[in-house]
């Protein structure tokens, strides 16, 4: 199964497991380890092992990360966007004008890349190696512009376990649950509903 930045980028939102929302890109130390974290899924020009965030950095990726959230709600609309940060996502406009303005930051280049006994695969390079937050920046808001326009989006879905904010793909159509635990949880909500003295 295809992993998307995007949505792991989204998902740095997410339930903390207390009934609260927890964000892991707070603080620059927690961007620089989420950025360490996926260096599997990030252009080498971004020198993942020795990228370390400050604010700026962290405010531009959040930035780009409210726009995706923004998105990710209007596609899985009419149901509402999570409750999470709801009240600060931007009309899908705005968002969906910040996302082009990131990916432009960096100009790319398109390129086939064929190993022997292996299919041929798209690549797309910076043009100009700039600055490491460009370069992170304007990855971050193609991969999202990808997604959204690749079939893998019709699949997407806001979990609706209670206190959950996570967005995730469904493998089958009647998937309600980002994961087992969600899953769980809302068993036991209604199990409480059920049984609960008035």
């Amino acid at each position: 199964m295809e992993r998307w930045l995007a949505l792991e980028l989204a998902g740095t939102i997410r339930h903390d497991g207390d009934g609260g929302v927890v964000d892991d890109l707070e603080d620059a130390p927690g961007l620089t380890a989420w950025v360490r974290a996926r260096r599997d899924l990030l252009d080498p020009g971004i020198a993942v092992g020795e990228f370390a965030a400050d604010e700026t950095a962290r405010l531009e990726v959040v930035t780009v990360r409210t726009a995706v959230r923004a998105l990710l709600a209007r596609t899985v609309s009419p149901a509402p966007p999570r409750r999470a940060d709801a009240h600060r996502l931007p009309p899908a406009d705005e968002a969906l004008a910040e996302l082009n303005r990131s990916a432009a930051r960096v100009p790319v280049t398109v390129a086939l890349s064929w190993e022997t006994g292996a299919a041929p695969s798209l690549r797309m390079t910076g043009a100009i190696p700039g600055d490491r937050v460009d370069l992170l920046v304007a990855a971050l808001a193609r991969d999202a512009i990808e997604f959204l326009a690749d079939p893998d989006s019709r699949r997407l879905a806001a979990c609706t376990a209670p206190r959950c904010v996570r967005y995730f793909l469904k493998d089958h159509g009647r998937q309600e649950y980002c994961k087992p635990s969600c899953s769980n949880r809302a068993r036991a909500a209604r199990h409480y509903q059920r049984h609960r003295t008035p």
